[in-house]
């Protein structure tokens, strides 16, 4: 197979984001294999897919994700709508046999999560989630040097989303803020994220126990909201909100290392603070995603004259994925994670092997959301078997 037929289900922030992606792979990882063609873009509003099909480059549009899943020219289905079409869609996908790549969180729940990966299993389809995050260049690094035993055995893993897009009590009351449809807060929208890559750099979660906060109740309804923004805002009248603003939690890892993690949309100051410190008996990685081209990397065999922390600049040909971009110190940004990622989905179809992360690594980062949403409700430690 030199080419798959993609049919994609949402096409707002992720949409544009996912389109981007399957265009710039070809132009940049021409032996990927594997070819993605832009064939079907599917959403609710006719208008606005219209619009957002021409934009993006698609070939054809859709209102309704269950023909296009029917489609015989397609062969894999990406899904970026809302939390609560996840399941429906990835099931319907996977009766037909379709590949599926679905964002993150993966499921409302994670018995929906389960379910999910038992129809792609009972499919024999690819499936892939995404935690596009690991795919930055100095991410990679960082798994490089722990995984070559460089920092040496690891003690903590503390790590932090932190935004503050909301902070506003006049916002609106968008989707993202309201738990039938989005799910959870900033627990599952950003801590997801948190909670994969601890486990991509560190390892699996023994227990856990936190703590979360609403902190502006509600908020104005407007008359035609998305997950980031609205119009026809109605100060007067107002709707409850029913996720969280910010989660903190503890965590106790198999291997010992203890983690800390906070969350927040109210976080003054902070747009997209997607950071972690990793200490280890050997030294210690920091990295932060608003200087995502960099990682701060500490050695303790460093002469004493010396020792402190080094900037590494991930730009250059010797970092993971950085060969096929511009020449050595030319920094890349968020929106080539996402081609990274489609990377690995494409190779992995092409090698007939799953993608890493999948739909395994979408239940397993549900499981501990869910054991921090035990531990909140019920005040204690929460062991992640407890779940299984």
């Amino acid at each position: 197979m030199d080419k798959i037929n993609i049919g994609m289900v949402g096409y707002k922030f992720m949409g544009k984001a996912h389109s981007n992606a399957y265009r710039a792979l070809p132009m940049f990882f021409p032996k990927s294999a594997v070819k993605p063609v832009l064939k079907v873009i599917c959403g609710r509003d006719p208008i606005g897919v219209e619009q957002a099909r021409e934009q993006f480059g698609w070939e054809s549009s859709e209102t309704d994700w269950r023909q296009l899943v029917q489609r015989d020219d397609i062969d894999l289905v990406d899904i970026n709508a809302p939390s609560d079409a996840h399941k429906e869609i990835a099931l319907a996908a996977a009766a037909a046999g379709k590949h599926l790549f679905c964002e993150k969180p993966l499921a409302m729940t994670l018995e929906d999560s389960r379910e999910m990966l038992r129809a792609a299993e009972k499919a024999g389809i690819k499936h892939m989630v995404g935690f596009n995050y690991r795919f930055s260049p100095a991410v990679q690094l960082a798994k490089k040097l722990i995984e070559e035993g460089r920092i040496g055995h690891i003690y903590h893993f503390r790590a932090k989303f932190l935004q503050d897009w909301i902070i506003d009590p006049g916002f609106p009351l968008v989707w993202r803020l309201q738990r039938d449809i989005a799910g959870s807060g900033s627990h599952g929208d950003l801590g997801a994220h948190l909670i994969d890559m601890a486990r991509f750099l560190v390892g699996e979660f023994n227990e856990v126990i936190g703590m979360s906060e609403t902190f502006i109740k509600e908020r104005p309804l407007a008359s035609d909201a998305s997950g980031l923004s609205a119009k026809g805002i109605e100060e007067e009248t107002h709707g409850e909100v029913t996720v969280d603003d910010a989660t903190l939690f503890m965590a106790r890892f198999m291997n010992g290392t203890l983690g800390s993690f906070e969350t927040s949309r109210l976080a003054a100051g902070h747009r997209c603070v997607n950071g972690f410190e990793i200490n280890g008996s050997k030294g210690s990685i920091k990295f932060d995603f608003e200087r995502m081209n960099e990682l701060q990397v500490y050695f303790t065999d460093d002469a004493e004259d010396v020792q402190g922390f080094r900037r590494v600049m991930a730009t250059d040909p010797a970092h993971t994925y950085m060969y096929a971009w511009w020449p050595a110190g030319h920094s890349i940004g968020f929106e080539h994670t996402f081609t990274h990622e489609v990377l690995e989905f494409m190779q992995a179809i092409a090698e007939n092997r799953q993608p890493v992360p999948n739909f395994n690594d979408g239940v397993k980062c549900q499981e501990v959301l869910e054991a921090v949403d035990l531990s909140i409700a019920e005040r204690r430690w929460v062991l992640i078997n407890e779940l299984r």
